[in-house]
């Protein structure tokens, strides 16, 4: 009877073949990386390929220092290390120790070619960006009708805005096809019209979203009416459409959330602005009534009857005033009636007194040069016979009529002689 084994003995027996095998033990090995992850745990977990076949690879986070340079995806390199057989699946690997480069892989090289060349013919400039609705009414989405990628976007949407339209086009976006199938989809929806498209899938290795990085589908993008926002793979992966489009997304779920707005937050500025428009209202309506009052007021002040109330009002204080002024000056005037009734028999007498006194020295000045004053001191006073008085012999002649007045009298006389006399 045939030895039966088990899956467990199996494994382990090839296991123990690999693990005494020397050439196994260290090996080098050529290829082209894929499907290139960096594990949290510090792990990375790749694959090398070649035209025939391909090797899984890891490299574990211990032997990260024979690594001198960032591991990506189409880069030509040479690996050094053991293959083992992993027991539990039985599946063999290259337990990779180092890595070196070894020149650009052909998909990468292919990459950097199409993307020097779209740059020089202007393909990526700023200025042919369109820019992204604010709030569009139809969604057109260019992806495989199945996946991840079509379920976050469909969620998204949903979630921020129920009333956007979502029109899928379901593209093949891995193989031969694929390129073609997105024209297709990105024309067909640029006809129907809609707002914005999301062109895009999701992650995979760089074989996987090779597409995305054909020349008609990224001339489709270029020539498209209606902005496009490219929604390729994960956010480390980058393809030629993320330079063509008008808006790069790292992950379909963000070019959802770019494409259509947040009703919620287009209902709460709604209400502010009806908060702000409810308040400035009422405020307005607040200054137009104090507006109106003082205008009451005013014309209420400068209407006739007022001014009448007015004028009426002001000259009662007028008349008011003057009757008090009058019977003010009346009080003071009797006042100073009586005080001079008191007063006058005293200034009369003073007066009297005054004059007296003034006429008793007139008096006695006039008695100083009276001529009768002199004529009681033994003077006479000669004068011609018309009274005029006589000052020189020049004014009378031998026989002329004069009158000699004397302190009791008068004399009348005629002239015998006139002699003139000599003062010495």
């Amino acid at each position: 009877m045939p030895n039966i084994y088990t899956v467990q003995q199996v494994n382990s027996y090839i296991k123990n073949m690999f693990a005494q095998d020397f050439m196994m033990q260290s090996v080098l090995v050529r290829g082209e990386v894929s499907n290139c992850k960096y594990h949290s745990s510090g792990h990375i977990y790749f694959t090398i390929k070649d035209r025939s076949g391909t090797i899984a690879c890891v490299m574990f986070a211990g032997n990260r220092s024979g690594l001198a340079f960032h591991l990506e995806i189409g880069q030509q390199v040479v690996v050094g290390g053991s293959i083992e057989v992993y027991e539990r699946s039985g599946a063999y690997q290259l337990y990779a120790k180092t890595i070196m480069p070894d020149g650009r892989g052909t998909l990468h090289e292919r990459f950097e070619l199409l993307k020097k060349e779209l740059l020089e013919r202007g393909m990526f400039a700023p200025e042919y960006k369109q820019p992204i609705p604010t709030y569009i009414h139809t969604l057109g989405v260019v992806t495989a009708p199945t996946g991840a990628a079509v379920r976050d976007i469909i969620n998204v949407t949903r979630r921020r805005n129920p009333y956007v339209q979502i029109i899928l086009y379901p593209a093949i976006v891995q193989g031969d096809q694929a390129a073609q199938s997105i024209v297709q989809g990105i024309r067909m929806l640029e006809h129907l019209g809609v707002d914005v498209m999301i062109v895009g899938r999701g992650g995979g290795s760089i074989e996987d979203l090779w597409a995305f990085n054909e020349e008609i589908v990224a001339q489709a993008v270029f020539d498209c009416s209606v902005p496009i926002i490219s929604a390729v793979g994960h956010e480390t992966d980058t393809t030629i459409i993320d330079y063509v489009s008008d808006l790069r997304a790292p992950t379909p779920s963000a070019a959802a959330e770019l494409a259509v707005a947040d009703i919620r937050e287009l209902y709460d500025r709604f209400a502010g602005y009806e908060l702000r428009l409810s308040r400035g209202m009422e405020a307005s309506l607040t200054r137009t009534r104090l507006k109106m009052t003082g205008y009451a007021q005013a014309l209420q002040k400068r209407s006739p009857e007022a001014r009448l109330r007015e004028d009426r009002h002001r000259l009662v204080l007028i008349e008011d005033a003057l009757r008090s002024l009058i019977e003010r000056k009346l009080t003071d005037q009797k006042l100073h009636t009586e005080r001079i009734e008191r007063m006058l028999p005293q200034l009369m007498d003073r007066k009297l007194r005054d004059y007296q006194h003034r006429v008793a020295m007139y008096a006695q000045q006039m008695k100083g040069v009276s001529p009768l004053e002199k004529l009681t001191q033994g003077y006479a006073y000669v004068a011609d016979e018309t009274g005029h008085t006589l000052q020189s012999i020049s004014q009378v002649s031998a026989g002329s009529p004069v009158e000699i007045y004397v302190r009791d009298g008068k004399i009348s006389a005629k002239v015998h002689k006139a002699e003139g006399m000599q003062y010495i």
